[in-house]
């Protein structure tokens, strides 16, 4: 599957210092991570550490990428998108590419993850990945190019994070940029408006691609059949059937009605675990209470004859005094 338009930005090779025409900050690249319409994201050393590059050619499309991350980092209470560090200009053979910094996340591919911990872990993440998009959405704004290469699973609890925001699109304009499989103008299930339906697609079919990591092609006819098809054809996708149908086909408006009706779905899938944990809870609460009683008793007493045994040797000391 690839992106709507091609990548023009340079191609910087192992070990190129990258350094900012105006800033004079210096970055060393040390690996490519990934490919986008509007540029290409290397990892880079620089005095502040490991940071993520991104090089391109187009300074208003470079520009835009980071009013984003600017407007991202002002939502309060969410983390959704790598931090902001700078943008500069990085001139070399007499042609000027414009760049921007950012934070370097330090996690893992959403797949590898889920296939490390465990299938019961796509369900969580995806709970996660919809609070996100439902905060993102409610700040104007759809993340367009919604797929499993952009997402990653960092710390302890894990937690999910954005890596490129390059087609992160104002909501009522045509989405900028978009990987043809999890975009639902390429199956013929709706257009390219950039509204939170069309992500609530993208998350859909990222639940699909865990269970097919080869993907698909699309089918000449009746898309919409050929999907069901393939999750009726999956032990992973069956108990998503329902939410996955209402998310390929547009019936969800906003993003807390698909994660409601999924937390719903775990709930009700795995009650056992779910008594088992509120059991445990319950046990460990009481014990806890009990030693908390057994340990107050035994301060008590042992206050009690700390007390006696001042008295007797205040009682001793008069005594001997012929008080």
């Amino acid at each position: 599957m690839t992106d709507s338009s091609k990548n023009q930005a340079a191609n910087v090779s192992y070990g190129t210092k990258i350094r900012g025409k105006w800033n004079n900050e210096c970055y060393q690249i040390e690996k490519r991570l990934g490919n986008g319409a509007l540029g290409t994201v290397y990892l880079a050393n620089s005095r502040k550490g490991h940071v993520a590059v991104k090089v391109g050619n187009d300074t208003m499309s470079i520009s835009s990428e980071v009013n984003v991350l600017k407007q991202l980092s002002k939502v309060q209470g969410s983390v959704l998108g790598p931090f902001f560090y700078e943008m500069d200009d990085w001139e070399v053979n007499g042609k000027r590419h414009p760049f921007y910094v950012m934070e370097y996340i330090h996690g893992e591919p959403l797949f590898s993850f889920i296939q490390r911990r465990g299938k019961e872990w796509l369900g969580i993440l995806m709970l996660q990945l919809l609070r996100d998009l439902s905060v993102l959405h409610r700040e104007g704004w759809v993340f367009g190019d919604l797929k499993p290469d952009n997402l990653l699973v960092e710390g302890a609890p894990p937690k999910m994070r954005w890596l490129d925001v390059g087609g992160t699109t104002v909501i009522g304009r045509s989405v900028k940029e978009f990987t043809e499989f999890f975009d639902r103008g390429y199956w013929g299930l709706g257009s390219r408006v950039a509204e939170p339906s069309y992500d609530l697609f993208s998350t859909a079919m990222i639940i699909i691609n865990a269970a097919y990591p080869k993907r698909f092609d699309r089918p000449k006819e009746n898309s919409e059949a050929y999907l069901m098809n393939k999750i009726d054809s999956s032990s992973i996708l069956k108990p998503y059937r329902t939410i996955l149908r209402k998310a390929l086909t547009g019936k969800y408006q906003h993003a807390l009605d698909m994660r409601n009706e999924l937390f719903t779905l775990l709930q009700e899938d795995n009650p056992k675990s779910t008594a088992r944990v509120k059991t445990t809870s319950r046990v460990t609460t009481r014990k806890q209470s009990k030693k908390t009683k057994n340990h107050k008793r035994t301060r008590w007493v042992e206050t009690v004859l700390l007390f006696a045994l001042i008295l007797t040797i205040y009682t001793l000391y008069l005594v001997g005094y012929g008080f």
